[in-house]
């Protein structure tokens, strides 16, 4: 199946680039992690849509084909306004409340845009976060995201390197064609990462009133009635099991699943485990 274009206008009239799986069931909005690309979701699109469903994979702000705002507004906040834009054209255009499936960034995106904007989702799937983290795991990502954003590499195969190292236990890909979707080259010759670096650099970047978002969406979980399902991999350097009981005890309507041999990039780990997890989740929301 080939995807075709899609485009939705974020809170600020930002355009948001994305690709539609048409599958001509129920919708079912991919929104990526931070530093990511709609395209770390083009695998289980494909699975989702062969299901019969849907599936919208979006690139958030300052990510991929998107606008960088000129505002600099990359706080979870303004993140979780354009998720609730994204939800209300999808319902608009396909007539029914979507799912959500998101990871790490994507998935606190959802989560704010259903427990501020809310009810607007039929069910949400959050890959491997939750709104309490480990600091340390937290440090580790942005580390690695920092660490060459502005020097960037002089190929792909340099890119590759740093990539194998941040993450020794997966295997590296013989073709590096997927990796040069997550990386733009500049007119000086060196590949950078597909993302703005206003994310983390900004007045107003992501670390922005983090804790104070985090904490408030933790005390929202009660009124989170929307059947949920945290997909969590069970070598997260993330979310604890601790953090994912604590989740499901708080939140009415959700439950949750290991995935064994997976990290924090739990689809790339193990899509073939991921993309069972969720179908049977979003099947069983469908036959509901």
């Amino acid at each position: 199946m080939t995807p075709t274009p899609i485009e939705f206008a974020g809170a600020e009239g930002n355009r948001l680039a994305g690709d539609l799986w048409d599958g001509r069931g129920h919708p079912v909005l991919f929104l990526h992690g931070g530093g990511q690309t709609r395209r770390a979701w083009d695998a289980t699109a494909r699975r989702v849509a062969d299901n019969g469903m849907r599936a919208i994979t979006v690139d958030l702000r300052g990510h991929g084909e998107s606008d960088w705002v000129d505002s600099g507004n990359y706080t979870f906040a303004d993140f979780g306004a354009d998720a609730a834009a994204i939800i209300r054209q999808t319902a608009s255009r396909f007539h029914a409340a979507p799912s959500a499936v998101g990871a790490s960034l994507g998935g606190l995106s959802s989560l704010i845009a259903e427990t501020r904007f809310g009810p607007l989702l039929d069910s949400l799937v959050l890959v491997d976060i939750t709104p309490r983290m480990d600091p340390d795991g937290v440090a580790k990502i942005q580390g690695f995201m920092g660490e060459r954003m502005e020097e960037g590499f002089a190929t792909l195969d340099e890119a590759a390197d740093a990539i194998a190292e941040y993450l020794p236990n997966r295997k590296r890909p013989r073709s590096l064609e997927g990796l040069k979707k997550n990386l733009r080259l500049g007119d000086d010759g060196r590949y950078r990462w597909h993302w703005d670096p206003a994310f983390m650099r900004s007045e107003r970047n992501i670390n922005l009133a983090a804790r104070e978002t985090m904490e408030e969406l933790i005390a929202n979980l009660p009124n989170l009635h929307v059947p949920a399902l945290l997909v969590r991999g069970m070598q997260s350097e993330l979310v604890h099991e601790d953090f994912a009981r604590e989740f499901v005890e708080l939140a009415p309507s959700a439950s949750y699943v290991d995935v064994g041999g997976a990290g924090h990039m739990v689809a790339g780990d193990k899509n073939d485990v991921f993309c069972a997890a969720i179908l049977d989740f979003l099947t069983d929301r469908e036959a509901a």
